[in-house]
């Protein structure tokens, strides 16, 4: 199994998978394990139903007992349009094959909408772990919009057997303030129903480009969002992975510390993420990467993409279109390897 990711990490592989934290120390992490449950999210004001939903989480598929999650999200439908998502491989305009792909692979979850979960509900629900994810943009509107609506309730979600809910928060736009209330208000009743709860926190401002830099996935930026998305009550914070830092510096607004570029980061993509994990209260509240757009690369960039997560001590990855773009045996091979990597006892915590 090592040989296989050592071989797809190529020439990185050295440096992604002999890298030392020394930045935030993991001994400082509480981090993924078969324990996890027991010893950390039970500390937390959950109702013991939530427990008991994040133990189907944890405990289904591949991965089940390990600490790790491996899921599985379709809600491009939605978010990017249904043609522009599944025009590549049309067997997914059939929302049987998406549970298909996460139950093959052996996926912990299957993520996705109101009306895909819905529409098979009775025939999964009991089979695989489903996760609704309650608000979405939308592509349909002209001109564009970029705003987070709710589509679904909690109440729906409950009714069909989820054991958990999404929902996605632009931090940074315009309408984060109404979407944090909405979510907010939404995972609270979530808990109430014994529902676990998943953010997208992502970020969405065209003022996070300066001078033809993206900082969407800046560490500080992308750290902060992470430590409001546990502070509204997510129990799993799902996050593009960080690949630089200095948001706050380069862009000149809200409040950092030079520590934070000077002892608490390096630009080691491990050090970044490890810094993401911290800002989700040090590993309490668990950190899924997400896997990224389709490329021609898919398999190695995954791969790469739980490597980094797992030696910061991040919780798993969430990736859809890497997986579902391409014939089922392809997308099962894929998401298989990323779970090997969760699976492979060499790879450790940096």
């Amino acid at each position: 199994m090592i040989d296989r990711i050592t071989e797809l990490l190529g020439a990185e592989a050295e440096s992604l998978l002999a890298h030392q934290c020394k930045t935030i120390g993991k001994d400082q992490l509480h981090l993924p394990g078969p324990d996890y449950l027991d010893t950390i999210f039970v500390q937390t004001d959950r109702p013991l139903p939530v427990v008991r939903a994040m133990a189907e989480l944890i405990n289904h598929g591949r991965l089940g007992g390990t600490g790790y999650l491996s899921i599985l999200p379709v809600d491009q439908g939605i978010e990017h349009s249904a043609g522009a998502s599944f025009a590549p491989n049309p067997a997914y305009f059939d929302p049987e094959n998406i549970v298909k792909l996460a139950m093959e692979a052996g996926c912990n979850a299957v993520a996705s909408t109101l009306g895909v979960l819905g529409s098979v509900a009775r025939k999964y629900a009991h089979k695989i772990p489903f996760l609704l994810k309650i608000n979405h943009n939308e592509l349909l509107s002209l001109p564009a919009i970029h705003d987070q609506t709710m589509f679904a309730s909690v109440d729906q979600a409950y009714d069909m057997g989820a054991v958990a809910v999404g929902a996605t928060v632009y931090f940074g736009s315009p309408e984060s303030r109404r979407e944090i209330q909405e979510v907010s208000e939404a995972f609270a009743r979530a808990h109430e129903l014994g529902m676990a709860c998943v953010l997208w926190a992502y970020l969405r401002n065209p003022a996070f480009v300066k001078d033809g830099v993206d900082y969407h996935t800046a560490a500080d930026l992308t750290g902060q969002a992470n430590h409001l998305a546990a502070t509204i009550g997510a129990d799993i914070v799902k996050q593009k992975q960080a690949t630089l830092n200095g948001g706050y510096t380069a862009i000149g607004f809200g409040k950092t510390d030079k520590r934070v570029y000077s002892e608490l980061t390096t630009d080691h993509p491990i050090d970044l993420t490890r810094y993401q994990v911290a800002s989700c209260y040090m590993g309490r509240i668990g950190l899924i990467n997400s896997g990224g757009a389709s490329g021609k690369a898919d398999l190695a960039d995954a791969v790469r993409t739980a490597v980094i997560n797992k030696r910061a001590g991040g919780m798993g990855l969430i990736s859809g279109r890497k997986a579902f773009q391409r014939p089922m045996d392809d997308g099962v091979a894929l998401l298989q390897a990323i779970q090997d990597v969760y699976l492979c006892p060499e790879v450790t915590i940096a």
